[in-house]
């Protein structure tokens, strides 16, 4: 709570200083001349600059759509059977399991609308809505969301936006409503799911350097989930989850500045997949 804390007193002196800036240019006696080109770009950015900091405050990781994003741009083929087995979702009954599976979901759902994969689309969809009644959080999910991906079904543009909104808004209903926890789950499972399908769209993994560099990104995102978590395990749940991330830390933390050798990736991938494994079984 204390990164998110600090997050949004970083992003409220932002607006300020911004406000205070406007403020002085328009009280300025006598100069009434047209703002210049080179004004009014330093304007745009950073007015783009205050959004991209308040998105850091609504969703502080990488969305899946980055991460598949960029799988996409690898040419790696969709995978059908590669995500969660919507069969899954009966099998989940505490809220540990639940929020953290909603994550998986969200990524595999994420994944499906990066490729275009209609049907998939649903089903995941699907799957995160009966997982947000189980949870109670109805209020991240309205039918008018899903009115909205259904009509926009073969807009892939349209549906990936709507899809990452998606993402920022569930995770800043459960933040707002004293639901920290729970979205820390999500995001865990998120990651997970996002690391496992990176690990796996490809049997050369280690032959295809863009793919490569897709896995190193997610060292990255990996240590600000663990920064996240860490204030709060406490709680047996997210204590748990802290566990079970450290063997891909370890691994990550032996990758020095030559570069990821081969065993090092192939631990990687093996302990991704174990623990992804473990949270949806």
């Amino acid at each position: 709570m204390k990164t998110l804390k600090l997050l949004i007193k970083k992003t409220t002196f932002v607006l300020l200083a911004s406000v205070i800036v406007i403020s002085v240019s328009n009280c300025s006696g006598g100069n009434k001349s047209e703002p210049s080109e080179e004004t009014s770009a330093e304007s745009m950015l950073d007015k783009g600059d205050i959004e991209k900091q308040v998105r850091e405050v609504v969703y502080p990781l990488p969305t899946t759509f980055e991460v598949t994003e960029l799988i996409n741009k690898v040419e790696a083929s969709y995978i059908i059977g590669i995500s969660n087995d919507l069969a899954n979702v009966d099998k989940y009954f505490t809220d540990k399991d639940q929020a953290i599976n909603l994550g998986v979901y969200s990524a595999d759902l994420s994944y499906a609308s990066t490729y275009n994969m209609q049907q998939e689309v649903m089903t995941y969809m699907e799957a995160s809505e009966t997982l947000i009644k189980e949870l109670g959080i109805t209020g991240a999910f309205s039918r008018e969301f899903v009115e909205e991906v259904e009509a926009n079904i073969d807009n892939k543009d349209k549906l990936v936006d709507l899809i990452t909104n998606s993402f920022y808004d569930t995770y800043e209903f459960l933040m707002k409503n004293n639901k920290e926890d729970l979205s820390l789950l999500v995001l865990a499972g998120s990651w997970i799911e996002a690391m496992y399908i990176s690990c796996n769209v490809s049997e050369i993994v280690y032959h295809n350097p863009e793919l490569v560099k897709v896995i190193l990104h997610q060292k990255s995102s990996l240590d600000k989930l663990i920064e996240l978590l860490a204030p709060h395990n406490d709680h047996e749940t997210i204590q748990s989850v802290l566990v079970d991330l450290k063997p891909i830390k370890t691994i990550y933390d032996s990758v020095d500045e030559t570069g990821i050798t081969e065993s090092q990736l192939n631990q990687i991938i093996e302990q991704a997949n174990a623990l992804r494994s473990k949270v949806i079984s």
